[in-house]
């Protein structure tokens, strides 16, 4: 009796030994994005606005949330910032979690009362790319792609090479997409191609002028948070893609 206690002793304590270990956890969210909007010299007050109530409108439209809602994790982290110079960048709505109608709205509305906080500085784009990965690295969500949105009207004129940021940032795994507005910088859409965007399903949205804003963002964030099947209502934009 003695040796059949101290085997069932033995035995539970292997048991308890080999019990395997939690597997990790999977990601929070399908998607990490950043929004980096320009608010250089080049942006007055009135485009600034047109921006502002652009993305605004975007995140109360329900084929956005429909977009959210056929991924995996029915959810995106989103953060948005203002940026001019290499160093000089603001968030102006902190992460978060966007996974029903009320935090899409609640995002809007805090995109809406957000100011702005910087007016100049020149047109760096490499600085925003480079705060930009400094936001996915810090972001408290696990995310299965990342992906840095920049929308602006001119080419990088300050700051480090743009095409560097750029590479680095995809060798990170990081995706780059872009909104070029061509009112100021007719063939901004060629540079944007050619030095801008970048890594996996990298794409852009030529935005012909400021009226053309809300359009624009409305089909970006369609196209840029999940595959839409053909024939579902849903707009897709005429987006063209990096140079391989």
């Amino acid at each position: 009796m003695c040796a059949l206690a101290l085997q069932l002793v033995a035995g539970v304590a292997v048991a308890q030994n080999q019990t395997p270990a939690p597997k990790p956890a999977g990601p929070d969210v399908a998607v990490a994005l950043v929004l980096a909007v320009d608010t250089s010299g080049s942006v007055s007050m009135g485009r600034f606005e047109l921006q502002k109530q652009g993305y605004a409108a975007a995140f109360r439209n329900r084929q956005v949330l429909n977009a959210i809602r056929s991924l995996g994790t029915q959810s995106i982290a989103v953060t948005m910032m203002q940026w001019t110079g290499p160093f000089l960048h603001v968030v102006v709505a902190d992460w978060t979690v966007i996974k029903d109608e009320a935090s899409a709205d609640a995002f809007a509305a805090t995109i809406e009362a957000a100011p702005r906080r910087l007016f100049g500085g020149g047109t760096s784009i490499s600085g925003a790319i480079d705060f930009s990965r400094l936001l996915l690295a810090q972001s408290p969500y696990r995310a299965i792609r990342r992906i840095i949105d920049v929308s602006g009207d001119g080419a990088n004129n300050s700051g480090r090479d743009v095409t560097a940021a750029r590479d680095e940032a995809v060798r990170d795994g990081v995706t780059i997409n872009g909104l070029p507005i061509l009112t100021v910088e007719p063939g901004l859409d060629v540079y944007y191609r050619d030095h801008v965007i970048g890594g996996p399903g990298a794409f852009m949205i030529p935005v012909a002028d400021y009226d053309n804003f809300a359009d624009a963002v409305l089909k970006k964030l369609i196209n840029e948070i999940a595959v839409v099947p053909a024939g579902s209502g849903v707009p897709h934009a005429i987006v063209r893609t990096a140079k391989k």
